[in-house]
């Protein structure tokens, strides 16, 4: 039986409020809230400092110190991703049920997007200033597929979830070009392949408003991976290194989860994937599938 949606109210520090204030720290902070609404309001505020000049970046070197475990709330209970049940979108709990694990990626791409701002240090101002909008951009997303849950009478913990973004987080905590690679490029890259899978589920049960939200969350994630795909490319560039060529090994390197078809290759193309690695990617899809 879902429950209704309860939300606690912001905690938020104001620690934002301080001008001249390192980005790096406010992002710190705002990753270490564990209230959804409280984490939400920082990286909103985040991004509205950054863009006012309140927040500075300073310049520094990357620590390859292992992630610490970002703020969250004590629900959803996490779990492997193979203890997931897979339930029939035509039921009421199915339904709730899709619409809480895509509530669950973005809460976490919010961490994902705060932890590049403060871990990587030492990129340029331009790059944080990409990921504090992408930290914006996804509270944003949260908000709203966490309002079409609480439309069904649900909230955001009340099924089971995975940590699987959060691993690759953990797994590229020691270089921006890994992470630029697989977790924009692979990991949210397979969510432009999924969104219109799950948009014709929903709309063969008529849920015509959480398709509209959907439709935002595309539009902003094909800039997101193209975020990742610039930076991945500068990076490359930078050392020395053939791009696409480094990425398939680091496909190979880390055993990146395989695309799932069918690849939304005009989200893709849209994002900076190369017609070549359209192509390589297809070969990986798994056979079963």
């Amino acid at each position: 039986m879902l429950r209704a949606v309860q939300r606690s109210p912001p905690a938020w520090s104001g620690t934002l409020a301080r001008m001249n204030a390192s980005v790096h720290e406010a992002a710190s902070a705002a990753l270490m809230l564990a209230d959804p609404e409280s984490k939400c309001t920082a990286a909103r505020r985040l991004w509205e400092d950054f863009q006012a000049g309140r927040l500075v970046v300073v310049s520094g070197e990357y620590t390859a110190a292992p992630l610490p475990v970002p703020g969250r709330p004590e629900r959803p209970l996490l779990v492997a991703p193979h203890e997931l049940h897979t339930r029939r979108v035509g039921s009421r709990e199915g339904h709730a049920a899709l619409l809480h694990a895509i509530a669950h990626i973005e809460f976490n791409a919010i961490n994902l997007a705060l932890d590049c701002v403060c871990r990587f240090r030492n990129m340029p101002a331009d790059f944080h200033r990409d990921w504090a909008c992408v930290a914006a951009e996804e509270a944003l997303h949260f908000g709203l597929v966490r309002d079409r849950l609480a439309a069904l009478g649900g909230s955001y913990g009340d099924f089971p979830a995975h940590d699987g973004l959060w691993d690759m987080a953990r797994k590229t905590a020691h270089d921006p070009l890994a992470r630029m690679a697989l977790v924009p490029r692979v990991l949210e890259a397979r969510g432009l392949d999924a969104t219109p899978v799950i948009m014709r589920k929903l709309a063969a049960i008529g849920d015509r408003a959480s398709i509209g939200v959907l439709e935002v969350i595309l539009r902003d994630e094909v800039g997101h991976v193209a975020i990742g795909d610039r930076w991945f490319r500068h990076l490359c560039a930078a050392r020395g290194l053939d791009a696409e060529a480094t990425y398939a090994g680091l496909l190979d390197a880390f055993d990146a989860p395989r695309p799932q078809p069918p690849l939304n290759e005009a989200a893709r193309l849209a994002a900076g994937f190369s017609r070549s690695e359209l192509d390589a990617l297809s070969r990986r899809v798994p056979p079963e599938a």
